[in-house]
């Protein structure tokens, strides 16, 4: 390995305003975000408590079928119907 010489780097006033303005850039966001989370929180807290008020009450695996979009078919019963299809 080939050792080189330091390089000297010089520090200018435009680098140290773009610096500046890209940080409160991103604390913006990040403000934005944190704001957002939290709406999002009581909105989903009173959700909760709307379902748990609610007349209808769901299993566990029912909510997660809700939310992902999956409906379950039910399958038919009796033995006929399960001698047909060779299933035993």
């Amino acid at each position: 390995m080939l050792r080189r010489k330091p390089t000297r780097l010089e520090l200018k006033l435009d680098d140290i305003e773009e610096f500046e303005g890209v940080r409160k850039d991103l604390e913006g966001r990040k403000k934005q975000r944190e704001e957002a989370e939290a709406a999002a929180g009581e909105e989903a807290a009173a959700a909760a408590t709307a379902l748990a008020l609610g007349t209808e009450h769901k299993s566990r695996e029912q909510l997660i079928n809700d939310r992902i979009g999956y409906k379950p078919q039910p399958k038919a019963g009796g033995r006929a119907a399960h001698f047909g299809t060779f299933e035993f």
